[in-house]
């Protein structure tokens, strides 16, 4: 009798013993895509065809694309004015180049570091204080089970970001202020007034609170909106396994919004220098500029003010670098704490 042999078994093509995963295969690079175009796969249809298909789409996104090249391309080209002593009169051609003395300058004047410590104080606190705070409301409203209720308190909660800062400041000064309803109270009480609208040490607080206020219901547009893509089975699933709702939302809802939370804190940082500045020119002569000075408010006065406009642009481009560099340090480590970011190289 002959003796059967055994067939050997087959080899996959990337090299893998048959049944198993194997090494996984790298995407295809821009070669190989074109080969096998050219090998008999569909080819890519023409430039003049893809514009002819979709020149609906296209036209749409003309405004929008006109409004961010003027408004923010167009002008980023006047950064030049920061490497010049810049007149007006001669405008970008006539005014002579001076390299760097506007930055050497500018780091070595005193004014100049203290609104980068008031900048940065203010923004490291509204990240502790107020970045929270719309997450925790949009929970609270996302539990509200009545839709008449729920859709009353958003209306309530939405209504002051709609208010100016000069709206929001008035009514603050009218509660807050030395003549205002607490001071008046305490006063008919036997008590001694006070006035935190014109306390230096409470600004901060004071500040934060009127963000708080302002914006904080605005906020939290987006994490309802995250908190709709939650499939609900996940929450029937954990009440069925006996978790309670604080269990529901420290295994559920908190890594549902997890993303969320993380490109929005990105994002935050990156402005991390600019807090503003209606809110703190308002208040800057009531609290003095040693607590109420911001970037914001010293390029108002050194450029606008005193006509120093190579100066206040050199401060400008000096903060616009800054966020720059927080925004590609952030994205960076989320990227290593296995978050998408702001964006991810493919």
């Amino acid at each position: 009798m002959t003796e059967r042999v055994a067939a050997p078994p087959a080899v996959r093509a990337d090299g893998a013993p048959p049944g198993g995963r194997g090494p996984r295969r790298p995407p295809p690079s821009r070669r190989d895509r074109r080969r096998a175009r050219r090998d008999g796969a569909a080819p890519r249809p023409p430039l003049r065809a893809r514009l002819a298909r979709d020149w609906q789409l296209l036209l749409m996104t003309v405004p929008a694309i006109g409004l961010l090249a003027v408004f923010h391309y167009v002008p980023t080209l006047g950064n030049v004015i920061a490497f010049q002593d810049y007149s007006p009169f001669d405008g970008f051609l006539g005014s002579p180049f001076i390299g760097f003395d506007n930055f050497y300058w500018l780091f070595t004047d005193v004014s100049f570091w203290q609104a980068v410590r008031n900048t940065l104080a203010i923004t490291g606190f509204q990240l502790l204080f107020f970045f929270p705070v719309p997450i925790l409301l949009a929970i609270l409203l996302d539990s509200v089970m009545s839709p008449r209720l729920r859709l009353f308190v958003q209306s309530v909660v939405y209504l002051p970001h709609f208010f100016s800062w000069v709206l929001v400041i008035t009514l603050f000064q009218q509660i807050l202020g030395g003549a205002g309803l607490i001071s008046q109270t305490l006063r008919q009480n036997g008590y001694e007034g006070v006035d935190l609208m014109t306390n230096p040490d409470a600004f901060l607080l004071l500040v934060t609170g009127q963000m708080i206020w302002k914006d904080a219901g605005w906020g939290t547009i987006i994490f309802l909106a995250a908190l709709a893509a939650i499939n609900p089975n996940l929450y029937e699933a954990a009440a069925v396994d006996g978790a309670g709702r604080w269990r529901r939302i420290w295994h559920i809802t908190l890594p549902g919004l997890r993303p969320v939370i993380v490109l929005l804190l990105i994002l935050r940082l990156g402005d991390a220098l600019n807090v503003g500045f209606e809110q703190f020119f308002l208040q800057r002569d009531a609290v003095g500029r040693e607590v109420a000075e911001v970037l914001d408010t010293f390029v108002y006065w050194r450029t606008l003010v005193t006509g120093e406009w190579s100066y206040g642009a050199a401060a400008g481009l000096v903060k616009g670098v800054v966020g720059l560099v927080l925004i590609l340090v952030a994205n960076k480590v989320a990227h290593r704490l296995g978050e998408q970011g702001i964006y991810r190289r493919s």
